[in-house]
């Protein structure tokens, strides 16, 4: 089916935006333009796209579909422009990365600095989002690498390039509030304690949730939040016995001792990946160099 690919970018602002308006504003030019090139594009592919009202435009099932294949493709535009664009005036071309909040703060910075020493003239993107989400981003074509958690529910084997880091999850507290430093507890006994731990986006709520049904048990948090920062420190005021990978752990965190189970909790790793169908900049590639391969 031959289309023009201007009608395709209009859709994509449209859906994006729920607006007409707006993407007339993004694409400078009319409004009755925009409206144009939808039923255009609507007539030919014989389907309704969009659900018009005088209060808000809304996608169909069919344009649901439709965006699901466009986004990724205009990503994919995007980021050649802007590598094209960069390698010109620069020599590597951006370097975009997706992590969250906390693998960027335990274990990306210090390999950031390294390569912004060694590429000061390099643009680096970082967006933070779960390790769940971080997939998503990848097959959007959105970023350029992820550092994720793994086991990850979402991410595709394939797309994993290289091991960074093995860690093991542990249960911190306070031992002013729970006198349990001595002990080796059961999980049948731990679960009746507050636990705190992230919410179930993300890879690490997963992971102890599937543990715990493993031994025919289910897990009822205390407290569920995004942040493995926010849930040391309520541990460390007594709020309950925090879940959290062993990174986070520093010198400030004498006040909290780890709870030891009588269940061995299995190791996770730390993985930096690709999108094997997108094309890959040198600047993701020298970054990939800089991390460990374990």
């Amino acid at each position: 089916m031959d289309i023009n690919y201007e009608l395709y970018k209009v859709f994509y602002y449209v859906a994006t935006s729920l607006s007409f308006s707006e993407a007339s504003k993004q694409l400078f030019i009319s409004q009755s333009a925009v409206s144009q090139s939808i039923k255009t594009l609507e007539k030919k592919l014989d389907q309704p796209l969009f659900i018009r009202s005088t209060k808000k435009v809304q996608l169909t099932p069919a344009g649901k579909v439709l965006l699901k294949h466009i986004e990724p493709a205009m990503n994919l535009i995007q980021r050649g422009e802007s590598q094209l664009l960069d390698s010109g005036s620069l020599g590597l071309g951006q370097l975009h990365i997706g992590a969250s909040d906390t693998i960027c703060r335990y274990f990306l910075v210090p390999y950031l600095k390294q390569f912004h020493k060694k590429f000061p003239n390099v643009p680096i993107k970082v967006t933070n989002a779960t390790s769940l989400s971080c997939v998503d981003l990848l097959d959007q074509g959105k970023v350029d690498l992820i550092v994720t958690n793994f086991p990850n529910s979402n991410l595709n084997h394939s797309y994993i390039q290289k091991t960074v880091c093995n860690f093991t999850d542990v249960f911190i507290a306070n031992p002013a509030y729970f006198n349990l430093k001595q002990q080796e507890i059961p999980f049948e006994e731990l679960k009746q304690y507050p636990i705190l731990m992230l919410d179930r986006k993300s890879t690490t709520s997963q992971f102890l949730h599937n543990l715990f049904l493993q031994h025919q048990l289910e897990l009822i948090p205390q407290i569920e939040l995004s942040s493995n920062d926010l849930l040391i420190d309520l541990a460390r005021i007594g709020l309950g016995i925090a879940f959290i990978p062993d990174y986070c752990l520093n010198r400030e965190s004498k006040d909290l001792f780890i709870v030891k189970t009588k269940e061995k909790l299995p190791s996770r790793q730390m993985v930096a990946a690709i999108n094997p169908t997108l094309p890959v900049s040198q600047s993701t590639e020298e970054f990939l160099n800089l991390l460990p391969t374990i």
